[in-house]
């Protein structure tokens, strides 16, 4: 039997519940790569320029994993699909930790790819809120499940120093502390979904698209009613959403990468840096409750523009920042993360409308594969603008090319809005 409306409305709200409780776990063991990452490289690797390769190699992880999850979850649903991926972040976590103690820098490289399961997954968590969500409410449902990250992913930074006092305290690196902490919050955040994330809202959403098209026009149930070949057609919803949120992640992954390196090599210490992406990070989930509700509101297409414009104000302070002033970066990096929020919450958005459950979990998948992909280019490329170029310059280049997505929006047709 078809759930009745009133059994889908506790349906999503228990789905929310869980997602928020393994979104607050999942923000801790995303924290540790992005705070201490290129630190923990620079230190084993012994150069700047090679800084960037961790953020490099757990993105190239994280396109890996979002493609699995994605064609999991189309066949299993999200409970087992985001529980693998969480697993899998936690194993990598873990190796990071014995590569650290053990100074072994090719398990240190492996160990950080499969790490990047983790951040993977718990970006791909959003979507599970707007399964089962009305869709004018879909942007607003994709924000309960990201402002959820913010405790997490902001104790994270926060506790570099005492992660790094307990680590040594266990005789290992203090860099490796952070990793500690991932690979407890992963392996927590995986068992959280597989275990209390029933009835499965994506297969629920699945049966209910099917039974719709089977009613309208004698579909077969699961298939959504679409032909083979309309399924081969990429819709241009998918197009704008997928080219949003691939400039505002090359423009944030390039300079978040290179701050704590840069802030290390002007005399900040290990809480500096924490405090300074700890907002970072605050500044990219917290602020999703306010964006939903205006992504549902004011729109896709403006609220991706103030993404570019917002991108662009980051990069223009923290290149005119000096080095020693953590006013000024604390500003650059809340905005950056700012901009970064505008544009998924967005580009989300635009994906879920175009999309109906008979391939929207593969579709999600393989968008994030490409946002993976554009967060490995950045943070490889950034190490190698900052040794050639400066900060500044790496700073404001991340920013103009934000701008690029607003004549995209502008020069595709908007979209109309999926009904499943």
């Amino acid at each position: 039997m078809l759930p009745s409306p009133d059994d889908l409305r506790t349906l999503q709200r228990r789905t929310l519940t869980v997602v928020v409780a393994s979104q607050v776990l999942g923000g801790a063991g995303l924290a540790a790569g992005v705070t201490v990452g290129a630190l923990l490289a620079q230190e084993m690797l012994g150069t700047d320029r090679l800084a960037g390769v961790p953020t490099m190699l757990f993105t190239l992880g994280s396109a890996l994993a979002a493609f699995l999850v994605g064609r999991v979850t189309q066949r299993a649903g999200r409970r087992v699909g985001l529980g693998l991926g969480f697993a899998a972040g936690g194993l990598g976590a873990i190796g990071v930790v014995v590569a650290a103690a053990l100074g072994v820098v090719p398990l240190l490289l492996v160990s950080l790819f499969v790490y990047g399961a983790g951040t993977s997954t718990n970006l791909q968590a959003r979507y599970a809120g707007t399964d089962l969500a009305a869709p004018d409410r879909r942007a607003t449902a994709a924000s309960v499940a990201m402002v959820s990250t913010t405790l997490g992913a902001v104790a994270g930074p926060n506790l570099v120093e005492p992660l790094g006092v307990l680590a040594t305290s266990f005789g290992l690196p203090a860099l490796a502390g952070p990793f500690l902490l991932a690979a407890v919050a992963f392996l927590a955040a995986g068992g959280t979904l597989f275990a209390f994330l029933r009835p499965d809202p994506f297969l629920v959403a699945k049966e209910l698209a099917g039974a719709a098209d089977g009613a309208d026009d004698g579909a077969p149930a699961g298939t959504g009613g679409a032909p083979d070949g309309a399924r081969r057609t990429v819709p241009a919803g998918v197009v704008v959403g997928a080219t949003v949120m691939v400039l505002t992640q090359i423009a944030m992954v390039a300079i978040m990468t290179m701050t704590p390196v840069h802030m290390r090599g002007h005399g900040h210490d290990l809480g500096d840096v924490g405090l300074v992406i700890g907002i970072h990070v605050a500044a990219m989930f917290l602020p999703s409750l306010v964006t939903g509700v205006l992504v549902d509101k004011v729109g896709r297409v403006p609220m991706a523009v103030a993404s570019g414009v917002t991108l662009l104000l980051a990069g223009i302070t923290g290149a005119v920042a000096p080095g020693d002033s953590m006013v000024l970066l604390v500003l650059s990096l809340a905005l950056l993360g700012l901009g970064w929020n505008f544009g998924l919450i967005a580009g989300t958005a635009l994906i879920v409308d175009a999309t109906t459950p008979a391939t929207r979990a593969r579709t999600q998948g393989t968008v994030d594969v490409l946002i993976a992909l554009a967060g490995a280019g950045g943070g490889a490329m950034s190490g190698v603008v900052m040794a050639g170029s400066g900060y500044a310059t790496l700073a404001l280049g991340g920013g103009v090319l934000s701008l690029l997505l607003i004549p995209v929006l502008f020069l595709t047709r908007r979209p109309s809005r999926a009904t499943a």
